[in-house]
């Protein structure tokens, strides 16, 4: 028995490879215990809620990824312990690189992506817990600088990973190579100033707080609900459905409405009426709207008077403000109910519209 467990085979004995293989099959069997267990004390260290609460969360954000790690890492580990066979070493590039430099390459890459993996899934479920609880508060804020910083971080890992894949999987100086990233990164920044102008503004809609997610806004001639603030640009579904991304350098500096947070929202509706109207014509149709006004729960302050009269017309002046806030939708339907009403009262009292009135004479110069 001793003799085979010494037997050679490319390079290393069966007794390493055994060892190997042993530590891998164990590491497969034991690998959903230690995952949940470290998945429990981080969401134990993050919240005092009970973990089958956040079963789901766990299997699809942190235990896999856990997993993955723990069977990679072992692996590689277990491996490392093994003599690279000398029939495989095959040298490259001058006799500077050989078969082995590359497997081992190979495997610190994927150390480093599963690892940075791993990190984005924990901060998507430290995010998901974070939101559950600013999900019960009705400040929208707490969830909108969760989106915002859980896009950061995961810029900030990817990052990471990228350097820990030069300094150990190519063994590049990484201080030299921040140095010079440095003054690329001046160069960068100067080429790509309207990004980092739109980063900035990020920052500053998140502390200055000029709308939140969730709020109606008029910017430029779009008007829409803020559906996500990100690094660089804002996106907003427009009232005709359409997705746009408007900078967030532009959210700053423009004049933006945010109609969410008006006490009420104004309608102003102009009668122009035939001069054919008589006072006493005007004045009942006047009163008849105010009543129709007066009737409409929504609308919480109104006015109508005689604006204007002249040649051309008699001008009604109808103001009313809605309650705020209101979907759109709704705010919508008011007015069409509204226009109607006052169309049909209009109807009712004999009274013309100015422009079917009007005569149109053609004159024959010959």
């Amino acid at each position: 028995m001793k003799e085979i467990l010494k037997y050679t085979f490319l390079d290393n004995t069966v007794e390493a490879y055994l060892l190997v293989i042993g530590t891998v099959l164990l590491m497969l069997i034991i690998k959903r215990l230690i995952s949940r267990f470290l998945a429990g004390k981080l969401l134990g260290f993050i919240t005092n809620e009970n973990i089958s609460q956040k079963k789901i969360a766990l299997l699809n954000l942190v235990v896999k990824p856990i997993e993955r790690f723990l069977i990679v890492f072992i692996a590689y580990t277990a491996l490392d312990r093994l003599t690279f066979p000398e029939i495989f070493k095959i040298k490259f590039y001058h006799k500077h690189i050989n078969t082995e430099d590359i497997v081992s390459g190979i495997g610190v890459i994927i150390i480093i992506v599963v690892f940075i993996r791993l990190c984005i899934h924990i901060i998507e479920f430290i995010a998901q817990i974070l939101e559950e609880k600013a999900s019960v508060s009705n400040d929208k804020i707490d969830n909108q600088l969760i989106v915002f910083f859980k896009d950061f971080f995961k810029v900030i890992l990817i990052t990471i990973g990228f350097l820990l894949v030069l300094r150990f999987a190519f063994n590049k100086d990484i201080g030299n190579l921040l140095t010079g990233l440095s003054i690329v990164g001046a160069a960068l920044a100067l080429a790509t100033r309207e990004s980092l102008e739109n980063l900035i503004a990020s920052f500053i809609i998140f502390f200055d707080k000029p709308f939140i997610t969730g709020d109606l806004v008029k910017v430029q001639n779009f008007t829409g609900v803020i559906e996500k603030i990100g690094l660089r640009s804002t996106r907003i579904r427009t009232e005709q459905k359409t997705y746009i991304s408007v900078p967030n350098k532009q959210m700053v500096d423009t004049i933006i409405d945010n109609i969410t947070l008006r006490t009420e929202r104004k309608v102003e509706l102009r009668l122009e009426l035939s001069l054919s109207a008589t006072a006493e014509q005007l004045k009942s149709v006047s009163n008849e709207i105010k009543r129709l006004l007066q009737q409409q729960k929504d609308i919480t302050n109104s006015i109508v008077y005689l604006q204007d009269t002249g040649k051309n017309a008699h001008i009604i002046a109808v103001d009313y403000f809605t309650v705020m806030p209101q979907p759109f939708e709704n705010f919508i339907a008011l007015r069409e109910v509204i226009n109607i009403s006052v169309i049909d009262l209009l109807e009712k009292n004999k009274i013309d519209l100015a422009a079917k009135s009007v005569d149109v004479t053609v004159q024959n110069k010959n």
